[in-house]
């Protein structure tokens, strides 16, 4: 088990929440994945439709401080209220913290990574100057057995912050901005984010589907784009490969108990020319042609 030591760095998390059981969230499983790099994390917990503020003061740490909080579903442009209700967990964090770790309720940090992650807080904990750490991610779909391997998944994203007022969340909550629409100046760092939106039971996915798309367009738009059914059809999607590797430990007992099954050919690539030769240099230089970035590579000092 990795352990912090005694620095004089502080580090909170934060996060945001509503109807985690509802939609199949491993809401615990991302707010257990950070507790150990952080010395607080605050939990805002938006009112839900099932036992989810349950949930959360059931974890067994005294790390952790919720907050109560009401989602203004009418900010329906661009997801909107997801970046608010980001910005109420950041806004109650420590004032005194040097750090904010940020994560979303599907995300999970592998412990691999604490050293890594650790270390790089304490050696850019006094360059005021850089305004973030930069993740790498591992977007998994269908089941714990498949990644995403098609340019529609990013592969970077800011998760740890300087405590700053001057940084807010961006959009629907994806990442960072500072300033007047100013990207944030960060350093990449070699850990990644599981992410496992993608990774539910077929009927709470297509619950989500349904509903968690109004948080950017009207009823009657989502009415006619999404199609109705019991569950939800995984299979689809344009390109997968296997994962060969380890899940974070804290999802271990998550991915024991899966109770679906889906399967897919890898070998079956639904791709446009142009995205595959787009992979084909990815993969060749580890340039992605085309990437949205939402921040900047600080230089070197």
């Amino acid at each position: 088990m990795f352990k912090v030591t005694a620095t004089s760095m502080k580090v909170s998390g934060f996060t945001f929440i509503k109807n985690a059981i509802k939609y199949d969230y491993p809401i615990l499983e991302s707010i257990s994945s950070i507790l150990p790099l952080c010395d607080e994390v605050v939990v805002a917990v938006g009112k839900s439709e099932d036992n989810t503020l349950e949930l959360i003061r059931g974890i067994d740490s005294p790390k952790i401080r919720i907050i109560e909080t009401e989602w203004d579903t009418s900010l329906r442009k661009g997801g909107q209220v997801l970046a608010l209700e980001t910005d109420k967990a950041f806004a109650a964090i420590s004032p005194d913290a040097d750090w904010a770790f940020y994560i979303q309720g599907d995300e999970v940090v592998h412990d691999q990574y604490y050293p890594n992650i650790r270390e790089a807080m304490l050696k850019y904990k006094d360059s005021p100057a850089l305004d973030g750490l930069l993740f790498k991610y591992k977007h998994f779909y269908g089941s714990y057995e498949y990644l995403g391997e098609s340019t529609r998944w990013y592969r970077h994203e800011i998760r740890v912050i300087r405590n700053h007022h001057g940084i807010y969340s961006y959009q629907d909550a994806q990442g960072f901005r500072k300033g007047k629409n100013q990207k944030l100046q960060v350093k990449p760092i070699d850990a990644y984010v599981y992410h496992y939106g993608y990774v539910k039971e077929p009927k709470a996915m297509q619950r989500k589907q349904e509903n968690f798309g109004k948080l950017w367009h009207s009823d009657e738009y989502m009415d006619q784009i999404i199609v109705k059914a019991e569950e939800f059809d995984y299979a689809g999607i344009d390109a997968l490969k296997l994962f060969e590797g380890s899940h974070p430990t804290v999802m271990t007992e998550r991915v024991r108990q899966k109770n679906w099954k889906f399967t897919h050919d890898i070998s079956k690539k639904r791709l446009e020319l142009k995205d595959r030769f787009k992979l084909f240099v990815e993969r060749l230089t580890g340039y992605r042609i085309g990437e949205y970035k939402n921040y900047k590579i600080a230089p070197d000092s």
